[in-house]
């Protein structure tokens, strides 16, 4: 007989084929550019766009009603020009300018 034949040959052949067997099926599962761990990461991923989605399309919802209120109503713009862009309304407007200095001091300049 050959030593192809003996007994411990022959299961050390079939431990390696079941080995090789296993680590393609290993491969072909987790390996590579989609592997399962990926997608599950891809799905929390888009589960998290869509949220970011949902905030987002809320907050143009809020910008386009305050879009049309500036288009419509003076006070709206009077408010927003107060607040943001410091005009006061007197009997004339002033626009004031702050900018900021390195050394933390402020200078106010003022256009009429």
């Amino acid at each position: 007989m050959a030593n192809k034949d003996k007994p411990g040959r022959i299961w050390l052949r079939r431990l390696a084929w079941g080995a090789g067997v296993l680590a393609v099926l290993v491969y072909a599962v987790e390996g590579g550019e989609y592997g399962t761990s990926d997608l599950w990461t891809q799905r929390d991923e888009r589960l998290q766009l869509e949220s970011d989605l949902e905030v987002l399309r809320d907050t143009v919802a809020v910008l386009r009603r305050t879009l049309e209120q500036v288009r419509t109503d003076d006070a709206t713009l009077e408010r927003i020009a107060r607040e943001e862009h410091g005009l006061v309304k007197g009997e004339k407007e002033l626009l004031y300018r702050v900018r900021r200095v390195e050394a933390g001091t402020a200078l106010n300049d003022s256009a009429r």
